[in-house]
């Protein structure tokens, strides 16, 4: 999808990449509406979904889901997020996070989506983020609906 926003270079999203916990999924479970949303989209757009697993139930969740999940380790998991942006091309990345983990691959992927849910948000992730959402669903929402980034985002 390529957008193009007033003010700014145009946006080139091929990849989306989402945080799990505090992101699509609250103590380990996923929030209602994220599979069926990427199901929809998955001809539009590759989703990837990376994380530590802290309670261990991330490939349950999503088995039905037309996503990749990537299981990083319990250590530098924010050079890890951002060394797999950076495979991806961080050009062609939306990446959405809330931890401290997700600050340096939210800072620099084209677009980088703060989310504040029942987890709360990180104040460093927050700041290196473009956006900010009250809700995954918002995240989808700018998917289906890319003049809600323009209106967003323009100059």
């Amino acid at each position: 999808m390529t957008i193009k926003i007033p003010g700014r270079e145009a946006l080139d999203i091929q990849n989306i990449v989402f945080d799990y916990n505090g992101t699509v999924a609250l103590d380990g479970k996923l929030i209602d509406e994220v599979s069926r949303n990427i199901n929809e989209l998955s001809s539009l757009f590759n989703f990837y979904v990376i994380t530590a697993d802290t309670y261990g139930t991330v490939q349950k969740e999503l088995e039905n889901t037309n996503c990749e999940v990537i299981v990083i380790g319990k250590e530098n998991q924010d050079v890890c997020k951002l060394d797999f942006v950076k495979e991806l091309g961080c050009s062609t990345v939306l990446s959405v996070g809330n931890g401290r983990n997700d600050k340096l691959m939210l800072k620099e992927t084209a677009l980088g989506i703060a989310i504040l849910q029942e987890e709360g948000l990180c104040t460093e992730t927050l700041l290196n983020s473009d956006i900010i959402v009250t809700s995954i669903l918002d995240v989808f929402g700018f998917l289906k609906d890319s003049n809600r980034l323009v209106a967003t985002l323009r100059n």
